[in-house]
Order: structure tokens, then C-alpha cells, then sequence
């Protein structure tokens, strides 16, 4: 799997990702105009997925600054094809300056690197978790992004060991 960015995004962020994932960077993508909605001012993540798959051919990690949607929803942190190749997460709602806060760059990695590795998980095939503090529970403010300690589970990461195998994508 390769970590895509879509749109401009920071550099040394990127590279970050890069080195905590394991995760080879490659080059960038454009934001197809066609998944701008100006009365939402957001971007259609299911859109930008079909993007990376036309992209790249193999399992590819999309990684935005652009605020995403779905039409059911007024935001996502991220969108991933469950047991699929492609998925796709944007920092814009994990930075501390979106709700008017100072600028926090540890806590926008380790909040992106949280979002990276849930969305890694459905690549796999794992649903959404109960267990709060699991990396696969669902998150519907960045107050639950926090919430969670990083990692799997221990039923999770039963189930991610036999999918990994299958499937050739790993989580650390």
C-alpha cells in the first residue's frame, strides 16, 4: 500500500506519515473538481476514492487536507472501500486551528495517524469496533479520534491477523 496525497498537502507532515506507517509516499494527486460541492464547501470522499483507484492500480492510502463528505453525513474524517484497495482520510478536521484553537503539531499526527490505521482496518475488512479505546471504533468528533489509544483491540487484532494474511495488507 502507498500513502497518496490529494490536493496540496504539507510536506513534512506527509513525510511523517510516511516514517511512522512504514508506508512509501508517492506522488500526488489532484482533487477532481467534480467532487467540489460549493454549497458545502466540501469534497465528495466516495469521488476522490474512485480517483485513487484510477490512480493506482494496487491498495492505496489517500491522505487530504480537504473537509470531507458523504451525502448522508455533514462531514468524515475518512472513507475506506471495506476489504477493498483504496481508502482516503483528511487531516482538515484533526487540526487544533479548525476549531479556532492554536496549532498543535503532535496531536495532528497522532490524530492522523489514529484516522491512517482505522482506515487501514476496513481495508482489511474490520467493521467499526465497540471497544472506545480501539483504533476501529467509530468516530464522530475529533473529541472520539482522542479518545482512542492508537491501536487494536484485542478481538480486532485477531481478526486483522487472519485478514492481513489474506488480503496482503498489514497493520503494524
Amino acid at each position: 500500500m502507498i500513502l497518496v496525497p490529494v490536493g496540496e498537502f504539507p510536506a513534512q507532515l506527509l513525510a511523517e506519515l510516511s516514517r511512522r506507517s512504514g508506508l512509501a509516499s508517492g506522488p500526488g494527486i489532484d482533487a477532481p473538481q467534480s467532487a467540489y460541492h460549493a454549497r458545502r464547501n466540501q469534497y465528495d470522499s466516495t469521488q476522490l476514492l474512485c480517483r485513487l483507484k484510477q490512480f493506482q492500480p494496487g491498495a492505496v492510502m489517500g491522505v487530504t487536507q480537504l473537509d470531507l463528505f458523504i451525502p448522508v453525513l455533514r462531514y468524515v474524517f475518512g472513507e475506506a472501500e471495506m476489504g477493498g484497495r483504496a481508502a482516503i482520510f483528511s487531516v482538515c478536521r484533526l487540526r487544533e486551528e479548525f476549531y479556532g484553537l492554536p496549532p498543535n503539531p503532535a496531536l495532528l499526527i497522532e490524530r492522523a495517524m489514529r484516522e491512517l490505521w482505522h482506515e487501514t482496518g476496513h481495508l482489511l475488512g474490520l467493521a467499526h469496533c465497540r471497544d472506545p479505546l480501539c483504533v476501529m471504533s467509530s468516530s464522530h468528533a475529533v473529541e472520539q479520534v482522542d479518545t482512542k489509544n492508537g491501536s487494536l483491540c484485542r478481538d480486532c487484532q485477531c481478526r486483522a491477523n487472519v485478514l492481513s494474511e489474506e488480503r496482503g495488507i498489514a497493520l503494524p
